[in-house]
């Protein structure tokens, strides 16, 4: 037990932390610290955080960040003693990132990343703890044929009137106000930026791909790829992006830091891999993209090598292969859905 804390352990807060990145950084984190937990199942889920649940140090606290929160009035956190230790850290995950239903959570995306993100830097001022901001490779703009790598210098280019800003602008204005935060209150903030991540967890039905591309070859279904046979990206497995991020969190780095693969996949050659390792009968298939799961650049990570030490270790084979193993534990419980990707056909 570290006596440095009232309670015994540091208090972390995890917001979107029942969703795909967020349950697998609550995972980690809570073996050595207490774990709060907040979401609102917009795009999390319990399933992804069940097994956390009964554990002493972990609690989940259902909420909208887009609405202000006391934690120091809830009696589900008296055990962490919130309001004589506070909150040492903040992991500010909470967004929707949905392929799919990007029309039908715009709102929601809207306020995620202005509302949310200043309510939440308002509880780090509070509490003076560190925060870190978990903004997307999105704040560059999409691919350009003469800059594939994208270092953490370049501008990019947004456009912040297109169908997608409020998710793409949303994630630069997320950025200005934690920039803003920390120079005009002193606030410890990191800012990472997410290139494309894929694992256990990551949301099926959704246009996502990867563990769609699973479940659609484990019944011998079409894999479907949300653009033609050129449609390439970076896959950063889950495990080695948490990894950045805690790293980044315990850092003195201030400035944005890329995190994410550096090796670029082609989707066809991923579906490909998929389908002989699963001995699939299944075929690829090219459907028109979708507006959420745009053609991306490649991270240029030499600063998060050097300034943390983190790499990706997950090749992409380890990565499928534990990917493909978590989705036929859970292929029981998704049979009656499956025929969903028909309707994309």
């Amino acid at each position: 037990m570290n006596n440095k804390f009232i309670s015994g352990k540091k208090n972390v807060l995890v917001t979107g932390g029942a969703g795909f990145i967020g349950s697998h950084l609550c995972e980690q984190l809570v073996k050595d610290n207490n774990v709060i937990c907040i979401d609102n199942f917009n795009r999390g889920s319990e399933e992804n955080i069940d097994s956390l649940l009964q554990l002493p140090n972990f609690r989940f606290i259902k909420h909208d960040i887009s609405e202000p929160i006391e934690l120091d009035e809830l009696p589900e956190l008296k055990k962490f003693k919130v309001q004589f230790q506070g909150i040492q850290e903040i992991y500010h995950l909470a967004c929707p990132t949905s392929a799919k239903n990007f029309d039908s959570l715009r709102m929601d995306t809207l306020l995620a990343n202005s509302c949310g993100v200043i309510n939440v830097l308002d509880l780090a001022l509070k509490y003076k703890s560190k925060f870190l901001l978990a903004s997307s490779s999105v704040v560059y703009g999409p691919k350009e044929k003469d800059n594939l790598y994208f270092t953490e210098e370049y501008l990019g280019k947004v456009n912040f009137t297109s169908p997608r800003s409020c998710y793409d602008e949303g994630k630069r204005f997320a950025e200005t106000c934690t920039i803003t935060y920390r120079e005009a209150h002193k606030l410890d903030v990191k800012i990472a930026r997410i290139f494309r991540t894929y694992g256990p967890r990551m949301p099926l039905f959704d246009g996502q791909m990867v563990t769609d591309f699973v479940l659609q070859a484990l019944y011998n279904k079409s894999l479907i790829i949300y653009g033609d046979k050129n449609f390439s990206t970076s896959l950063c497995y889950v495990s080695d992006m948490v990894d950045g991020l805690i790293k980044l969190m315990d850092s003195d780095v201030s400035e944005p830091i890329n995190l994410g693969n550096e090796e670029e996949y082609k989707m066809a050659d991923v579906a490909q891999k998929i389908i002989d390792s699963t001995n699939s009968k299944s075929k690829i298939i090219f459907n028109p993209p979708l507006l959420f799961m745009t053609s991306l650049g490649l991270p240029d990570i030499k600063k998060a090598k050097n300034r943390l030490d983190w790499f990706p270790l997950i090749s992409l084979e380890e990565g499928l292969e534990r990917t493909i193993e978590d989705v036929k534990r859970k292929r029981s419980l998704l049979q009656p859905f499956v025929n969903k990707y028909d309707e994309d056909l």
